[in-house]
C-alpha cells in the first residue's frame, strides 16, 4: 500500500510533523540534551492508555487524547517497552523501543499501526526501516551512539569523534599540548576555543582557557551529539561547536564487560625527517645561519610510541525498577621518543610517558514515576613526563640519560554533577542541573635547579667563542608553575516546560561560576632566559622604536628575556531564556527563543574588569514538512550567539605581569651557555606591550561599554528521502562575526586623543594595554594621578589609526548522502565546499601559535593590521568525510572512514616595506613578506591531505557474538604531509635576516598505526 495514503487515511488532521512536534518533542532537541521522546497515535482512542516502562525503571502512563494522540517527553537514554491498554485490558505491545539525544521514537496503534517503532530521526508512520529525516528539527547536528563507535575506527576521544560532523576540522597543532593531547576543533570557520563541551548536560569544557574539555571512557559514552549550528535559546556561550557526550547507566539486567587495545611500536610508521628549507631572497635578505639550509632540522627516523588501554563496565539495578548503578574505567598508557630539534638547547631524545586514567560513575534513582534523580561523578586526570638521553646528530646515536627532562605535567580533573527530572503531569516538566569541578593543574621541571638559565638559539652563538659547536646546559623549559595552581567551577541550570495547545513552551536560567588560582607562568632557572641570535646586517637597528640599536660587528647579540604572569581571578555567567516551539499548522514549526547572556570577569584581587550588562540573542527557526509524509523536508534557522571571556583573559589583560626583553652584545660564553656581556644594545629591559610587572587599574583595562564576542548565523536547507533505503540533503550556513574582543596597545594614542581635547596626558594613568571592540568606539576610563577622581575618554576606530573592524565571515554549502545501518551495511559521504575569509581568526591567533585568549598580537597596533583581510587559518574549502560498515557474514564486519580536505592557508609575517621598519616595535610580526605586504593565504596553501582509517572485526559464534576482535589501522595510505608551516620570516630577529626555519613544515600527519582491539560484553 501506498506510504502516502497510510498517512492521510491514519492522521486526517495531523501531519507528520504536527505529531512530532505537538506529541514527541519537549524542546530538548538541543546539544546538551541528555533525554529523548516518545509518542504516537491511537486509531480509536478513547478510554486507552499507553504505558511506557524502560529497562532503567521508568515507567510512565499516559492516557490518549481526544484526537488519539500521546506523548512522554524528557526520557533517559533506554530501551523501552510501549504498551497499549484499553479498558484497564492490554490490546498491544511494542518491545525495544530505543530513543535518540535530542530526538524521539514514534510508536502508533491501530488504524495507524505500524509494525516497528521509528526514532523521530527518521519519523514515519510506514513499518520500513526508513532513513533518518528530523522533520522537527531547525538546526544541524551528528549523532553517534555506542554501536557506531563500535563498529568504526576512530580515535578515542571526543575531538576524534566531533571530526565526523560536517564542517569540523583540526585547529592548529600550536593548541595541542600535554594538557590538550587529542588536538583542539574548529567548527564552521570559528576559532579553537569558541567551543563548548558536556557531560551529561553540563558544561566540562576547560575552565581556564576554554580550549578543549573532557570526555567520558569511550565504553561509557551512550551517544555522543555534535552540534555545528541553529541551537535553541536554552543554550549559549558558544559560536563555533558544542561537543556533548551522554553516558551510559544501569538497567534492570545486570552488564560487565571489559576491553584491551594494543597499538605496539612495530606496527606503527615513523614521521619523516624535517630539513631547514633553502630558498633563495631578494637581494639584501639573507638566513640568520648560512650554514644551516638544506641541513636536518629534526631527526626523527625511530620516533615512535606504543599505547596500551585497559577498560572496564559493569551496570545493573541496586533495586529493581527502583535502583540503578553504572561504573566504567579507562586506563590508558602511552610511551614513546621523540628526538629534539638540532636546533634545540638540548640535543636528546625524549623519552616520554604519558598515563591517563578515566572513571565514570553514575547512579539513577526512581524515586517514583514523576520524579527521577541522578548523580554523575568523572574524573579525568592527563599525566606527562620523560627524560632526555643525549643524542648526536653527525653520528646518529643515542647514549645515556643527560640529566635534563621535558616539563612534569598533571592535569586532574573532578566533577560531581545531579539532575532532578519531575514529570509534574503530562503537561508540565521541570528539570534542574547542579554540578561542581575541581581541575588540578601543576607542572614541574626536574632539571631546574633555580640557578641554571634556559638557552634558546645556541645554533646562533657566535662561533669565535664556540669553536664551531654552541655550548649548551641540561634545562629543558623556559617555564615554571606556581605549584597550587587550580580551577573550580560550580554551575546551575533550571527548565521548566509545558504544552499549551499548539505551543510547546519552555523557559529557565543558565548559570556558570569559575574560579582560578595560581594561574599563569613564571621563568625557570634565576627568572630569566638567554636567547642568541644573528644579525644577516649588523648596521640596521634591531627595534628603533624601543630604542634598540644596532648589533655592529658580525652581528651576534643575545637578550635577556623574562615573561611572568601568575596571578588569580574568576568569572561569573548567568542567563535566562524563554522559548516558544508553535505549531503554526500541519505541516509548519516555528521555534521562537530569547536568550539574555550576562559576564562578568574579575581579577585576582575581585575587582570587576568586564561586565556585560544584559545581552539579548533572538533565535528563529522553521521547519516545513512540504508533503506531510515526512520524505521532504526545508528548514532555515536565523541565531544571534553570544560567547563569554574565558578566566584566562585575566593573565596579561587585567593583573600583573612582566615581558621584557634586554639586548647585549657579548664577549664570550661561559661553561654554562650564559652570555659574558659586553656592551648594552638599548635602554635596559623594554617591553612592547609596557608589561614591567606593574599591577594594572581594572578599571582602566577595559573598555566601560565593552560589547562581548558575538556572531550571527543563518542555515538554510532541505533533506530529502530517496526510495526506502537512502536519505539526501543539503544546508548553506553564513556566519557573520559582529564584533569582536582583543587588545590594543598602542596606547599612545589615548595620549594623542586627550591632547586634542586639551587634556593633559600626564595628569592620568594610561595602561599600556585595554582591553576593547576593534572597529568600535569604546570608553574607557582613566585614574586621575592626583587620586581626585577620573577622566573618560572615547576611542573610536580612527582614533586609534585601523581603517576597519574586526571581520570574520564563513560560508558553506553542506551536502550529504546517507544509507543507514540496516542489519547488513550502512554508509554515509558528506561534501563541504566552505570559505573562511577576514582578519580575524577569533580568540586565538593559529599562524604563529598564540593561545592568549582575546588578546592576540593582531589589534595590539594599527600597523600590525594593514594588510590583514584575507583566507583565515581554519579555513578548508573542500572537504570529503566518508564513513561505513559492512557485515560480511554475522561473524565479520569490516569498515572504514576517509577524511580527505584541502589545505589550510600558509601566512607569512615579516618587517615593513623594502627598508625593513618597525613602526611600533613588534619586529617581524606584520603582514609583509621580503618586504612585500603578503596578506592572510597569499603565500599559498598547505597540500591535501587524505587520512584513511580501516578495520576488520571478528564476533565468533561459539562466544554469541560477545567477544569481538578488531584489527584496526589508521592513515594506512601513511601519508606525512604538512598542515601547517611557520609563518614568521624573520621571527622577531632583525630587519633582513630570514629565520632559518621560515617556511619549513611545523606540523605533520599522524603516520600510520594499528591497534589489536580485544572486547567482550557481558
Amino acid at each position: 500500500m501506498n506510504k502516502h495514503s497510510i498517512l492521510r487515511g491514519a492522521l486526517p488532521r495531523r501531519t507528520a510533523l504536527a505529531l512530532a512536534l505537538g506529541l514527541g518533542f519537549s524542546g530538548l532537541a538541543v546539544g546538551q540534551s541528555t533525554v529523548g521522546s516518545i509518542f504516537g497515535h491511537v486509531a480509536n482512542g478513547a478510554n486507552e492508555t499507553v504505558t511506557i516502562q524502560g529497562t532503567t525503571g521508568v515507567t510512565r502512563t499516559l492516557t490518549v487524547d481526544s484526537a488519539g494522540n500521546y506523548r512522554a517527553s524528557s526520557l533517559p537514554l533506554g530501551a523501552y517497552t510501549v504498551t497499549l491498554s484499553q479498558n484497564g485490558s492490554v490490546v498491544d505491545t511494542r518491545k525495544n523501543v530505543s530513543i535518540t539525544v535530542g530526538g524521539g521514537t514514534e510508536v502508533s496503534f491501530g488504524g495507524a499501526n505500524v509494525s516497528n517503532a521509528v526514532a523521530l530521526s527518521a519519523v514515519t508512520v510506514t513499518g520500513s526501516a526508513l532513513p533518518a529525516i528530523d522533520i522537527s528539527s531547525v538546526s544541524t547536528s551528528t549523532v553517534i551512539d555506542a554501536k557506531q563507535l563500535s563498529m568504526l575506527p576512530l580515535g578515542r576521544s571526543a575531538e576524534s569523534i566531533s571530526l565526523l560532523a560536517p564542517g569540523a576540522g583540526i585547529g592548529s597543532g600550536n593548541f595541542s599540548t600535554t594538557t590538550n593531547p587529542n588536538g583542539a576543533v574548529s567548527f564552521g570557520g570559528s576559532g579553537v576555543t569558541e567551543n563548548a563541551y558536556y557531560i551529561n548536560g553540563f558544561n566540562t569544557t576547560n575552565p581556564l582557557s576554554n580550549l578543549g574539555g573532557i570526555g567520558l571512557p569511550y565504553g561509557a559514552i551512550d551517544q555522543q551529539q555534535v552540534y555545528t549550528g541553529g541551537y535553541s535559546a536554552m543554550y549559549g556561550r558558544s559560536d563555533g561547536g558544542v561537543i556533548s557526550q551522554v553516558g551510559k547507566r544501569g538497567t534492570n539486567e545486570w552488564h560487565f564487560g571489559g576491553q584491551f587495545i594494543w597499538a605496539p611500536v612495530g606496527a606503527s610508521s615513523s614521521p619523516s625527517d624535517i630539513y631547514y628549507p633553502n630558498k633563495a631572497f631578494p637581494a639584501g635578505f639573507g638566513y640568520e645561519n648560512k650554514d644551516l639550509p638544506g641541513t636536518i632540522y629534526r631527526r626523527r627516523e625511530g620516533d615512535k610510541s606504543w599505547t596500551k588501554t585497559y577498560s572496564a563496565y559493569v551496570g545493573g539495578p541496586l533495586i529493581k525498577d527502583k535502583l540503578y548503578l553504572f561504573l566504567a574505567a579507562e586506563s590508558e598508557k602511552q610511551e614513546g621518543v621523540s628526538t629534539n630539534s638540532s636546533a634545540s638547547s638540548i640535543q636528546a631524545r625524549n623519552h616520554y610517558k604519558y598515563d591517563l586514567p578515566k572513571f565514570y560513575g553514575k547512579i539513577d534513582w526512581n524515586i517514583n514515576d514523576s520524579n527521577i534523580l541522578e548523580l554523575s561523578h568523572v574524573r579525568s586526570t592527563t599525566r606527562y613526563s620523560g627524560v632526555y638521553n643525549a643524542y648526536d646528530y653527525a653520528t646518529n646515536v643515542e647514549s645515556g640519560p643527560t640529566g635534563s627532562y621535558p616539563n612534569t605535567t598533571k592535569i586532574s580533573s573532578k566533577y560531581d554533577i545531579a539532575k532532578y527530572t519531575g514529570y509534574l503531569t503530562d503537561d508540565l516538566t521541570l528539570s534542574a542541573t547542579w554540578g561542581r569541578s575541581t581541575t588540578g593543574d601543576y607542572q614541574t621541571n626536574p632539571s631546574d635547579n633555580g640557578v641554571t638559565p634556559y638557552l634558546s638559539g645556541v645554533t646562533n652563538q657566535n662561533p669565535l667563542y664556540t669553536g664551531g659547536t654552541p655550548i649548551k646546559n641540561s634545562v629543558g623549559t623556559s617555564s615554571s608553575k606556581d605549584p597550587d595552581a587550580k580551577n573550580t567551577t560550580r554551575g546551575l541550570r533550571v527548565d521548566l516546560e509545558y504544552r499549551l495547545g499548539d505551543h510547546d513552551l519552555s523557559a529557565g536560567i543558565d548559570n556558570m561560576s569559575y574560579w582560578a588560582s595560581n594561574e599563569g607562568q613564571s621563568m625557570s632557572g634565576p627568572g630569566y632566559a638567554w636567547i642568541y641570535s644573528h644579525a644577516s646586517n649588523p648596521s640596521k637597528a634591531i627595534s628603533p622604536s624601543l630604542g634598540v640599536g644596532a648589533p655592529g660587528g658580525n652581528g651576534y647579540y643575545v637578550r635577556k628575556y623574562i615573561f611572568s604572569t601568575t596571578t588569580s581571578m574568576s568569572a561569573k555567567q548567568t542567563a535566562q531564556y524563554v522559548q516558544d516551539r508553535w505549531q503554526v499548522s500541519n505541516n509548519l514549526l516555528l521555534s521562537l527563543g530569547l536568550r539574555n547572556d550576562k559576564f562578568v570577569n574579575k581579577n585576582n584581587v575581585g575587582a570587576t574588569y568586564v561586565d556585560s550588562g544584559n545581552q539579548w540573542a533572538p533565535r528563529l527557526g522553521a521547519s516545513w514538512d512540504v508533503f506531510g509524509d515526512s520524505s521532504l523536508k526545508v528548514y532555515g534557522n536565523l541565531g544571534r550567539y553570544y560567547l563569554a571571556l574565558p578566566n584566562s583573559v585575566a593573565i596579561r589583560g587585567a593583573s600583573a605581569s612582566t615581558y621584557t626583553n634586554e639586548y647585549f652584545d657579548y664577549v664570550g660564553i661561559k661553561a654554562d651557555g650564559s652570555p659574558v656581556l659586553g656592551k648594552a644594545l638599548g635602554p635596559g629591559p623594554v617591553s612592547t606591550n609596557n608589561e614591567y610587572g606593574q599591577a594594572p587599574d581594572a578599571k582602566s583595562v577595559t573598555a566601560t561599554d565593552l560589547k562581548s564576542q558575538y556572531q550571527d548565523e543563518f542555515i538554510v536547507g532541505f533533506d530529502k528521502k530517496l526510495g526506502e533505503s537512502w536519505v539526501t540533503g543539503a544546508s548553506l550556513n553564513v556566519r557573520k562575526l559582529q564584533t569582536a574582543i582583543d587588545d590594543v596597545c598602542d596606547t599612545g594614542k589615548i595620549a594623542d586623543k586627550l591632547a586634542a581635547e586639551g587634556i593633559n596626558p600626564d595628569s592620568v594613568t594610561i595602561p599600556g594595554c585595554v582591553i576593547f571592540n576593534p572597529g568600535e568606539t569604546n570608553t574607557f576610563s582613566l585614574a586621575n594621578v592626583d587620586g581626585n577622581g577620573r577622566t573618560s575618554v572615547r576611542m573610536s576606530m580612527h582614533d586609534w589609526g585601523f581603517t576597519s573592524g574586526a571581520k570574520r565571515k564563513y560560508y558553506a554549502l553542506n551536502t550529504y548522502l546517507e544509507h543507514p545501518f540496516d542489519g547488513k551495511w550502512q554508509g554515509r559521504i558528506d561534501y563541504t565546499f566552505s570559505r573562511s575569509y577576514g582578519n580575524t581568526e577569533g580568540q586565538v591567533k593559529s599562524d604563529t601559535g598564540q593561545t592568549d585568549t582575546s588578546k592576540t598580537s593582531d589589534w595590539d597596533a594599527a600597523a600590525l593590521m594593514q594588510y590583514s583581510n584575507g583566507i583565515l587559518s581554519n579555513d578548508r574549502t573542500h572537504q570529503i568525510k566518508i564513513r561505513g560498515a559492512y557485515a560480511i557474514t554475522p561473524e565479520w564486519m569490516v569498515s572504514g572512514v576517509l577524511i580527505a580536505e584541502s589545505g589550510t592557508p600558509k601566512n607569512c609575517l615579516g618587517y615593513v616595506g623594502p627598508t625593513q621598519e618597525d613602526p611600533v616595535g613588534y619586529s617581524s610580526y606584520y603582514h609583509y613578506c621580503l618586504g612585500q605586504p603578503s596578506r592572510p593565504g597569499d603565500a599559498g596553501r598547505n597540500p591535501w591531505t587524505h587520512m584513511l582509517d580501516l578495520a576488520v572485526t571478528y564476533r565468533p559464534s561459539f562466544a554469541d557474538h560477545k567477544l569481538a576482535i578488531s584489527l584496526q589501522g589508521f592513515n594506512v595510505l601513511n601519508e606525512r604531509r604538512r598542515v601547517q608551516t611557520y609563518a614568521n620570516n624573520s621571527n622577531s630577529v632583525a630587519p633582513y635576516t630570514i629565520t632559518n626555519t621560515y617556511g619549513m613544515g611545523e606540523y605533520f600527519e599522524q603516520p600510520r598505526y594499528a591497534r589489536l582491539q580485544v572486547t567482550y560484553d557481558f
